[in-house]
């Protein structure tokens, strides 16, 4: 992809906070992308947005800063299936990063092989239209049924299709992790219609597990997000064992309305108020799926 640098966009916080909630020791930010460097990194030719860079040196300056130990990267969709920048950032982690790849389903062993030595631990997919022009339900299930022992299955979609995505959903053959909740309206509170759709979908079987993340994206109020804390808190408290929590730095896609870390952070004790609930969502729950081995 060429572009002038004027093309480009910045999606995160220049200078944000300082949290006031300390993260646990051995807390993972489990849900953030890095961009780039382009010139080392190519953006793909199908990339829906062009941002500015943000490599692992950014990311692992503001993992320090709002007191985490370690990062789960997942592949940005402006990298397509090239998963070169995301191995290149988990590379240069000194062992504090795991990862979540793109790949195309013809993928082969030996390149899957290649991404778990390279720190991945999954493969994402996604099925947001304005990111992605084909989500093959039926590949998706093959590749899935290859993937290396002890991976998973990131999903990313919205509310509006989660009935039609019910069948795909039990058909995956292993752990399924939804990102953001299926982004449902947080508005509409705890007892939602949305919500309750979800929580049927975690019942349907025990090992789907979620992401109480993004109220930037969720919660049209704004900062502090205050309808996104009382739809979400219930749900973490009723399936504790079940939740990973990110940053979703650099926030692909929210540069007009850029949220602060710190104050994100400071989400995380107003959704999972107890030490021990805090604990599973940063550390125990996280170190499951990703530190396995």
């Amino acid at each position: 992809m060429t572009a002038q640098k004027s093309d480009r966009i910045t999606s995160w916080h220049a200078s944000p906070s300082k949290p006031r909630f300390v993260p646990p020791p051995g807390a993972v930010d489990a849900h953030c992308h890095v961009f780039g460097p382009m010139a080392e990194f190519p953006f793909s030719a199908k990339a829906k947005y062009l941002p500015e860079d943000a490599g692992p040196e950014k990311l692992f300056a503001l993992r320090d800063h709002l007191g985490f130990a370690r990062n789960v990267i997942v592949q940005a969709s402006c990298h397509g299936t090239d998963n070169a920048a995301t191995l290149h950032a988990i590379a240069a982690s000194q062992g504090k990063a795991r990862g979540v790849a793109v790949v195309d389903p013809a993928i082969g062993a030996d390149d899957l092989a290649r991404l778990h030595l390279g720190g991945m631990r999954g493969i994402r997919f996604n099925f947001l239209k304005r990111l992605v022009d084909d989500a093959p339900k039926d590949k998706f299930l093959e590749v899935a049924g290859r993937l290396p022992a002890g991976w998973h299955v990131v999903i990313y979609f919205e509310a509006d299709i989660l009935e039609e995505m019910r069948e795909f959903v039990a058909a995956i053959p292993v752990p399924v992790v939804v990102d953001h909740m299926g982004r449902p309206d947080v508005s509409q509170g705890p007892d939602g219609p949305d919500m309750r759709a979800f929580r049927s979908l975690l019942e349907s079987r025990d090992d789907i597990w979620f992401k109480p993340t993004c109220p930037d994206r969720l919660d049209a109020g704004g900062d502090p997000w205050n309808d996104f804390a009382a739809a979400v808190a219930p749900l973490v408290a009723d399936y504790p064992d079940r939740c990973i929590w990110g940053t979703d730095w650099p926030h692909p896609n929210m540069q007009d309305a850029i949220p602060d870390d710190g104050h994100l952070v400071d989400m995380i004790p107003r959704i999972a108020p107890t030490a021990e609930l805090q604990q599973k969502l940063l550390v125990t729950n996280p170190e499951r799926l990703y530190w396995a081995d």
